[in-house]
């Protein structure tokens, strides 16, 4: 057989081989029509559902999905910047109107908006620390003839309140108690919500562990609270050793964070976040990301009990121990400041600014520091002793207090009792306005003069029993105080006479 005629039939039989036949169907391009025909007899799958299979098309619908999501956002953000500018603007709008000399003469948007950017100016300037209110020496407070007549009573609790907490926008309160209870109520009215604790079965699916003492049932007493700023959260922590986090807008139970070693004795959040920190009787600091629900980090430096805590907007936490110091730790930093307390232990502390702290201690003085300087700053001593028989009338009535920096008259003064220990120090934000309260009957209002170190004493309002806990809103028109018949952190003195609950003073600005 010729050659060429072999070869031909080689590439016939190969062109008839169905190995080849299959290898060109498997190239071929798909045509839509098959693809129409045979969709019919395709099996359903439930991974269709699921675009577990999606193509280009599927990303596509993806990408078109976060581009809505983020314009949703961005749009939200709008929003929400136009309303507090739109707020601002109605606030300058009304300073406007009230002055009519400028109004007649001047472009009035323009005008309106000068003033729009001075408020929030200042409002920076002041929510920085840069520029404070001068407040303490114009602020009035109701006269008070009786027993209690400046402060009246909110809320009412069956056992000692132990701490009390504030909204950002200063309209609701919460309070908390020895015997478990929770509250969240109206400032104005009073009306209050109760926080219902869920079952032993819930609280182990939020994360509760089971006691670590001899104790079979979990403790539901609670010794601080604190508020998140955007008011969604409510933070509670006490002798079960654990974080617990509630859902402020249903109040119910969210999550419970274990960890401590020790009773939870004190909680704050940082400013403007989500982050909790908690100090604790096991001597740490442990940081939680409540929107998370996740734990952060622990910060070791005590050597005793953790008993309060402050936080601001920065990364730097404030705490105050029974071993005689107050820290601050720079998180983001990794390190700590000791400030050490004269011959007294700490029992509590706050912020004025990032770089001014107050404190109070078991021996009747409250302590201004600076960062820069380890040591106090100025000391009033026997803020709140105890006076005798026949100075009482003299020195309270009559508003009259020791001078500061140890120059009193121990003939007329105990200062040594448990009822003139400082439990609670408070400072409104942003201003030189502050606030003590201890065992001896009244509460005290302070003039914080940073520019000669200087706490100057401005009033002295009558309230019965423990205050175990201060709080001053932020536009300065009231104070709240937490009061109860035991102090907050055990039962080593009484006042029968006391009535557990919030309380609230009305104050005023001339």
């Amino acid at each position: 057989m010729p050659a060429n005629k072999k070869n031909r039939n080689k590439h016939k039989a190969a062109s008839h081989d169905p190995f080849f036949a299959n290898d060109s169907r498997k190239r071929r391009k798909p045509n839509r029509d098959d693809a129409d025909v045979n969709a019919a007899d395709e099996i359903d799958s439930d991974f269709d559902d699921d675009d577990f299979f999606a193509g280009e098309h599927g990303e596509d619908l993806s990408e078109q999905q976060q581009e809505e999501e983020e314009e949703t956002g961005a749009e939200a953000r709008k929003r929400i910047a136009q309303d507090f500018l739109r707020k601002y603007r109605d606030a300058a709008k009304k300073k406007e109107d009230e002055d009519e000399s400028k109004g007649a003469d001047e472009d009035e948007e323009g005008f309106r908006d000068s003033l729009v950017a001075e408020k929030l100016i200042k409002d920076q300037q002041e929510e920085s620390g840069r520029v404070r209110r001068a407040i303490a020496s114009r602020v009035q407070v109701p006269e008070t003839s009786g027993t209690d007549a400046g402060f009246r009573v909110l809320v009412k609790h069956r056992h000692s309140v132990t701490a009390v907490a504030l909204s950002e926008d200063d309209t609701k309160g919460f309070s908390a108690s020895k015997d478990g209870s929770i509250m969240q109520w109206d400032v104005s009215t009073g009306k209050f919500e109760k926080y219902r604790w869920p079952s032993d079965p819930v609280l182990k699916s939020h994360g509760l562990k089971d006691p670590q003492s001899k104790a079979k049932k979990q403790s539901k007493h609670v010794l601080a609270l604190a508020a998140s700023s955007d008011g969604r959260y409510l933070a509670t922590g006490g002798l079960d050793r654990h974080v617990h986090i509630w859902d402020t807008r249903t109040r119910e139970h969210v999550q419970a964070f274990p960890g401590h070693r020790g009773p939870v004795s004190c909680l704050a959040f940082r400013q403007g976040t989500s982050e909790l920190f908690s100090g604790s009787f096991d001597r740490t600091i442990k940081i939680w990301n409540v929107e998370d629900r996740t734990y952060m980090n622990t910060l070791f430096g005590h050597q005793s009990e953790v008993i309060s805590i402050d936080c601001l907007r920065k990364e730097r936490v404030l705490t105050a121990g029974r071993d005689h110091t107050m820290q601050m730790f720079k998180v983001h930093e990794e390190s700590r400041l000791i400030f050490r307390a004269p011959a007294s232990s700490l029992e509590c502390c706050c912020f004025i600014n990032d770089d001014e702290f107050l404190s109070g201690s078991d021996d009747g003085s409250i302590e201004f520091w600076r960062a820069v300087k380890k040591k106090p700053t100025y000391i009033v001593k026997n803020a709140h002793a105890l006076p005798t028989e026949s100075t009482e009338t003299e020195q309270i009535d009559g508003g009259r207090m020791p001078s500061e920096n140890g120059h009193h008259h121990p003939e007329t003064q105990h200062p040594s009792s448990v009822f003139s220990w400082v439990s609670a120090v408070t400072v409104c934000r942003n201003s030189d306005l502050a606030a003590s309260g201890a065992g001896n009957g009244s509460v005290r209002l302070w003039a914080i003069e940073s520019e000669t170190n200087n706490i100057k004493f401005c009033h002295n309002v009558p309230l019965v029993g423990f205050v175990n806990s201060l709080t001053i809103a932020k536009s300065a028109k009231f104070l709240i105080a937490g009061v109860g018949q035991e102090p907050r952190l055990g039962r080593w003195g009484r006042i029968p006479e006391a009535r557990n609950g919030v309380s609230i003073l009305p104050l005023k600005i001339s």
